[in-house]
């Protein structure tokens, strides 16, 4: 019995004694017997649906008629006792409508969503596979699964390429390296990371894009579709040293100051250490980035140039070439300078996509490789703008604006003695 906005549908299902349903419900395959018996139940409430809904029985002549009956099409409906297989009917014109598969849709609904989390969280396509025919009695092979997985396209891209109306300040810059197929050949393919920090404190992803590599050019080409989003006014720019990198940022961000990562230039300084001299070079760097002002800085470097200048020339030489891009974060409040003064945020952000990459490891294309590392950005995304702020942003915008005012009353006292 099926209740219906008119009437109730009553469906009766008449079974002998040489019918395999009862067969089987008798012999001892009743899991089969029960399905086949739902099936039957099924089909009749889904035959006296259409018979409601049209006003007529098969064949009856009634003047009450509103159409057709046109054969039917199968749908699966996957319960605990199996996989059924229904006959829906179809109308010539109009269309037939049954809420019987509601909670199948939602149910339907739900199971994929739960599969697109899995794959965004780790979890391999086969594994997932498995686990749907543990739970659910049917198996999703890996090309469904990924098929499913192309949901999340416009989500992302929607993502990837909406409006950046804040003033981001800060911006982190870096790339991460990974495979995919192409024509029929596995690429390192370049993924450029761009995350920011607006002017309410809090850490965006800015934007991201595939790349051949590092290039000048993939640089400014992934900065241009930023600032064509939005982006503008950003004072300080993170990142490592890449000849390709630095030069796009210097073309592309005017005015904008430019700080070298200083975990990694510590690793390019030891390097070019002697081995028995590493351990103390290293401890006077970090005493020159811990340095509470710049003036100290340059006091410390100073003082490392005299101690090591003989020992370790080519260490000297870098430190001395590279002070000022170690120390642009100088001119920032001090309280932003510990978490800019490196770009390590955006290297513990590259782990977590380094995680989901491994249990791919290699992507069968460029949109599969957008797709899921677009959701897992996106994840974390979501993640910085709802828990705690990143920087209080009222001092850098108070001392900013001060030494704007300073500048100005500079500059007109020198206008001033010129005339």
């Amino acid at each position: 019995k099926l209740k219906t906005e008119r009437k109730e549908i009553m469906a009766q299902v008449h079974l002998t004694l040489e019918d395999e349903i009862l067969k089987d419900l008798m012999l001892g395959n009743r899991e089969n017997g029960v399905a086949k018996l739902l099936e039957k139940v099924f089909d009749a409430v889904l035959r006296g649906q259409a018979s409601e809904q049209l006003n007529a029985e098969p064949y009856e002549r009634s003047d009450g008629r509103v159409s057709y009956r046109n054969g039917y099409r199968e749908r699966t409906l996957t319960t605990r006792v199996g996989t059924l297989i229904l006959h829906v009917p179809k109308f010539r014109d109009g269309n037939f409508s049954t809420d019987l598969f509601r909670s199948y849709q939602r149910s339907e609904k739900a199971l994929l969503l739960s599969l697109m989390e899995m794959v965004v969280q780790g979890v391999s396509t086969r594994k997932v596979s498995e686990i749907t025919e543990t739970l659910c009695g049917t198996s999703f092979s890996k090309s469904t699964v990924s098929m499913l997985c192309q949901e999340l396209d416009p989500v992302v891209d929607n993502f990837r390429n909406r409006p950046l109306s804040r003033h981001y300040p800060f911006m982190i810059v870096d790339a991460i390296y990974m495979k995919a197929r192409d024509d029929g050949r596995v690429k390192s393919r370049g993924l450029l990371i761009a995350t920011g920090v607006n002017d309410d404190g809090n850490r965006e992803v800015l934007g991201f894009k595939i790349a051949d590599g590092e290039s000048e050019e993939a640089w400014s080409d992934f900065f241009c579709e930023l600032k064509a989003r939005g982006l503008s006014d950003v004072d300080l720019v993170v990142s490592d040293s890449h000849g390709g990198l630095k030069k796009a940022i210097q073309r592309q961000f005017h005015g904008a100051g430019w700080q070298r990562c200083q975990t990694h230039f510590s690793k390019n300084l030891l390097d070019k250490t002697p081995k028995k001299l590493q351990s103390e070079i290293k401890s006077s760097l970090t005493d020159l980035y811990n340095a509470p002002d710049l003036k100290q800085a340059k006091d410390r470097k100073q003082q490392m140039l005299d101690n090591f200048q003989d020992k370790a020339p080519k260490a000297m030489a870098l430190l001395d070439d590279s002070f000022d891009e170690i120390t642009a974060v100088f001119a920032l409040p001090e309280a932003y300078r510990k978490r800019l003064r490196t770009s390590n945020s955006i290297e513990r952000l590259n782990e977590e996509l380094r995680r989901r990459e491994r249990v791919i490891r290699i992507f069968p294309n460029d949109d599969s490789l957008i797709r899921l590392m677009g959701a897992v950005l996106m994840e974390h995304h979501e993640k910085w703008l709802t828990g705690k702020k990143y920087f209080i942003m009222d001092r850098y915008f108070d001392e900013r604006e001060t030494a704007r005012k300073e500048a100005l009353a500079e500059r007109a006292a020198h206008l001033h003695v010129v005339t």
